[in-house]
């Protein structure tokens, strides 16, 4: 950014993680140079080099900035014990509100996990895996009362995640489909993505949900032998 002066002004801390977020989102780590970054911003690349070492540096403090609160939000509210649905609520909302003011986060993963290369490993190894943990502590706690088998848990938690961040990934998708007032960003979207997202995972995670729960809680007989017990119970009470 050119000054007045002729000078170079070097854009906040803010801006610079914003716009690396957003080219890193729409071309992934190797597909964005630092120049690129530089020239986005109006500024040569001796001039990011004061802020950030170099490229790989300033993509984890991208990370570090997007993914940071959001282990927070689930290591202070998603904790054994408590599922209730204003706590989830509660959840909900903090995090579409994160996703909503980070709006290229969501699609900066989903590049990086379509990816097959170290940068991406350490982002799992660092990131996504606390966020597998603490879920999974969770889900382990109410599977039985869920309706969820052990097996089930590792592909609910992924559905989990996609069930958070996809509406951030497919924004287009949205836009295109949802016709609500004020785009996808609208308080009103956001409102019915929050509402859509505690119905949801209330059903699949509180007591009785999961697909086929009451047929594993309370095996059915045999239509059958249902029609021999009632024959049965209408005998003895005649006799």
């Amino acid at each position: 950014m050119a000054a007045r002066d002729g000078k170079e002004q070097v854009p906040t801390r803010e801006v610079i993680l914003d716009t690396a977020e957003q080219l890193f989102a729409a071309r992934g780590l190797e597909g964005v140079a630092v120049r690129d970054l530089a020239r986005e911003m109006g500024l040569t690349a001796p001039s990011l080099y004061n802020h950030f070492r170099g490229k790989q540096a300033l993509y984890d403090a991208v990370l570090e900035r997007g993914l940071r609160p959001i282990l927070d939000i689930l290591a202070e509210a998603w904790h054994p014990g408590a599922l209730r649905p204003e706590r989830m609520g509660e959840t909900v909302d903090r995090l579409t509100q994160h996703l909503a003011a980070h709006p290229h986060l969501a699609p900066l993963l989903q590049r990086a996990l379509l990816e097959d290369s170290r940068s991406v490993r350490a982002l799992i190894r660092q990131w996504i895996a606390p966020l597998y943990e603490r879920g999974m502590a969770v889900m382990r706690e109410m599977a039985d009362d869920a309706g969820w088998e052990p097996r089930e848990l590792p592909y609910l938690a992924v559905g989990l995640f996609g069930m958070v961040f996809s509406y951030f990934t497919n924004v287009s998708a949205v836009r295109a489909f949802a016709q609500s007032t004020g785009g996808p960003y609208g308080s009103r979207s956001l409102a019915l993505q929050r509402r859509f997202l505690k119905k949801a995972l209330f059903r699949l995670l509180g007591p009785r949900a999961g697909d086929g729960a009451a047929a594993r809680t309370r095996p059915r007989r045999p239509e059958k032998h249902s029609r021999r017990a009632k024959q049965a119970r209408g005998g003895r009470k005649h006799g």
